[in-house]
């Protein structure tokens, strides 16, 4: 049986040369219905004002939606992709590093329900999302 950790490297393998690299976006944690990630602010993620993104929130909150759905049905032949997110952006943030936790509410044959929770590093939050993820018979190759 595979390990969280031996999970965990293969999630961020599947990082390398996609958007998730590009934010540098790693995978620090996993569970049974859980992903945890961290990506740091900077300017390759500010919008002009100098904050934070909301478009890079969004990416973040996708990948560890996307990337926990993957991970659950990847062992099954499956892969899973995003239909829907929605995102409510509640703070700014100029620099350090957000962490995201990814949960799943409701993991379906063919559909997943996630939430996603974008925090700082006092544990604010600053982006909830809601993702619907669609479970299609491939599987991923990386």
């Amino acid at each position: 049986m595979i390990t969280n950790e031996e999970k965990l490297a293969q999630l961020n393998l599947w990082n390398k040369n996609t958007l998730m690299e590009t934010l540098e976006i790693v995978f620090t944690d996993l569970g049974d219905d859980y992903l945890v990630g961290t990506m740091p602010v900077n300017s390759r993620v500010h919008q002009p004002l100098g904050l934070l993104h909301g478009g890079a929130n969004i990416a973040f909150a996708e990948s560890l939606g996307s990337c926990l759905s993957n991970i659950l049905v990847a062992h099954e032949g499956k892969a899973a992709v995003g239909t829907n997110i929605n995102s409510n952006h509640l703070k700014s943030k100029t620099e350090g590093t957000v962490t995201g936790t990814a949960k799943m509410i409701r993991k379906g044959q063919t559909l997943h329900f996630l939430e996603i929770e974008i925090k700082d590093e006092n544990g604010s939050l600053l982006c909830h999302s809601t993702m619907t993820n669609m479970v299609i018979n491939r599987k991923i190759e990386k």
